[in-house]
This record gives C-alpha cells, structure tokens and sequence, in this order.
C-alpha cells in the first residue's frame, strides 16, 4: 500500500501513516477481526459521523519548534472614545495602550488498539487502510471534544425560561429562538462582531434543532426570504443574523437538571473568541503502526501487532468570554 493511499487531509492537521509495511492480524475475543468481525468494523465506520466542526471558526495560532509547550495569546483592550473636543495648539493627553495575554499549555494525546497473529491465514481483506481510516476519524472527534468542553467552560451563561442555574432546569424549559437572539444582542452591545459571513454561529444538538424547528419565530424568518441552502456543512438555518449548526458531539449534562433530566448545552459565537494550536512540524496527527515482532524480546515469538495515534500537541483555548455565550436548556427528546 503506497503512502499516499493513507493520506487524509484534516483541518488544520495532517494525518498520515509512518508505518506501512506490518500486516495487521487479529485472533478471538475482543480484538477478533475474522470475516463477520470484519465486515461489522467495517459497516461501523461507514454509519459514524465525521463531520466535526467546534474548531472551526478559532484563531489557528502555531507555535515554532523548541519554544517550549506553552503559547501567550494576545487580546487587544477596547479603547475609549474621545468626546472633548481639541483645544488649539494643546497636545492632549493621549491614551495607554493595553494587551492582555492569555497563556494555554499544550500536550498529547493519543490510543492503539492491539492485534494477535492467530488468524493470519484466514483473513479475507486487509485492514490496515480501514482501521487507519477509523483511527484518524477517533482522533478528528477527540480533537473536536476537547474543543468543545473549552468553548462550554466559560462564565457567559444563558437558561432557558430565565432559569438561573442548570439544577433548575426542568422538563418543559424547551429552547427558544428569542433566547439565541438575546444571546446575541448582549453580545452587540458588548461590541462583539459576528463570526462570519456577518453572522453570528450557534452550536447546537439535533435535540435542540428539532425544537427550534417547531418554534413559530423560527419557521416565519426561515420561510420569508431564504433560498434554504445551507452555506456550511451542518447548517440548519440563517435566520436573525445566526447560522445554526448541529453538531453530534454536543455537550449534554446527563441527569444535572431538576428531577434528573438532561441539560443539552448550546454554544453562541461572536468573531474569533477561541484559539488552537499546535507546534509546527510536531502538531500533526500521526498513525503508527508496529508490525509483528517489532517490539523485540518482549514480543519474542511475533504474537503482537498495533495500530495507534497521537498528536504532540494541542491545546484550545476561550480569549474572549463576551464573545463566547453557553445557553442550557431541555429539549422535548432530550
């Protein structure tokens, strides 16, 4: 199999393969891949999602090699304004500027799974593309999580049915498009520009979406004047200046509301209020793959085989909280 074959392009990342000589082998048990093990592993990737896209709209910040593990972003302070008018030939005091940095340590990430030689004559197709395949999608979503739970551990928080805290969340506190909009128009008013295309961008479950689908606001701006073609993957919507998204990888709080329902947490958007980063050359997603026998003496009779992944570093992280809202609600199938 030739190196390009395993080549899959992610965003932002690189995924590739630095093994590709071992045959991937597998015996009986929990690591069984003999021919219905097979073509079910098989079946399983073609039903999983993805399509991840919570990294989508950061700033992509890479750090050079060998300046350590740790990057300072830079935030800008807000200047005030200037209403006293100038005075003839008096210089005016002028204004300090002001940048706030923003530190985020990196680190690695990464899994294998084993195989044993046990069925190595019995095996009906190779299985190191699609398990290299599967190994890059687990790590686009590990990536995507650890995203997600960075862009939902801010303090700009939002209930539905003006709740003030998720353990009073209650079944019936459904989600509402006036809700996403007063998200937004606090975000206005802190001077937070939209996210993109001049819109703002909400994350949300397909729980939410069936909801906000039903919401008599929603359907009346999204049947007046839309063309109801997406402009990006997952777009359920533009409608008052927000493109809703679903995303499968959602945060839910299981059993946090009153009574023990589930919290489906939704994430609102301004422009660039995250960042990601990784150290260039190092960043880059990696499979590797260790053929039968490579571990020497303590693999002695070639019995095990792997595949694993791992990136060296990667780290996202909130710069602006304004620009960030979280709004908590209980869907009707949540």
């Amino acid at each position: 199999m030739k190196m390009k074959e395993l080549f899959v392009q992610l965003p932002s990342l690189q995924f590739f393969a630095t093994n590709t000589t071992g045959t991937i082998n597998s015996g009986s048990g929990a690591t069984s891949t003999k021919p219905n093990a097979y073509y079910d592993k098989l079946l399983l990737k073609l039903l999983v999602q993805t399509d991840f896209h919570h990294a989508k709209f950061a700033q992509n910040r890479p750090m050079p090699k060998r300046t350590g593990d740790t990057i300072n972003f830079r935030k800008i302070t807000k200047l005030g304004v200037s209403t006293t008018p100038l005075t003839e030939a008096v210089t005016p005091a002028g204004q300090s500027a002001a940048l706030t940095a923003i530190s985020a340590t990196t680190a690695q990430y990464g899994n294998f799974l084993e195989f044993s030689d046990l069925v190595d004559v019995t095996m009906v197709d190779p299985i190191v593309k699609e398990y290299t395949v599967e190994m890059g999608r687990s790590a686009r979503e590990t990536l995507d999580i650890l995203t997600r739970e960075e862009l939902n551990g801010g303090s700009n928080v939002r209930y539905a049915s003006g709740r003030t805290s998720t353990a009073t969340l209650a079944a019936g506190d459904k989600p509402t498009v006036d809700d996403f909009r007063k998200a937004v128009l606090a975000m206005k008013k802190a001077h937070v520009k939209p996210c993109t295309d001049g819109k703002y961008i909400a994350f949300i479950s397909p729980d939410v979406s069936f909801d906000l689908l039903d919401d008599p606001k929603f359907l009346k701006a999204h049947e007046i004047g839309q063309n109801n073609k997406p402009l990006i993957k997952g777009e359920v919507a533009d409608v008052y200046g927000i493109k809703f998204i679903e995303v499968v990888n959602a945060k839910v709080k299981e059993g946090a509301g009153a009574s023990g329902v589930n919290v489906h947490c939704s994430v609102i958007l301004g422009e660039k209020p995250y960042g990601i980063t990784k150290i260039e050359g190092n960043g880059d997603i990696q499979t590797i793959i260790k053929s039968l026998g490579s571990a020497g003496t303590a693999d002695p009779l070639n019995q095990r085989q792997s595949i694993g992944w791992k990136v060296n570093a990667f780290v996202a992280k909130r710069l602006e909280e304004a620009g960030i809202c979280r709004y908590e609600s209980v869907p009707t199938n949540a």
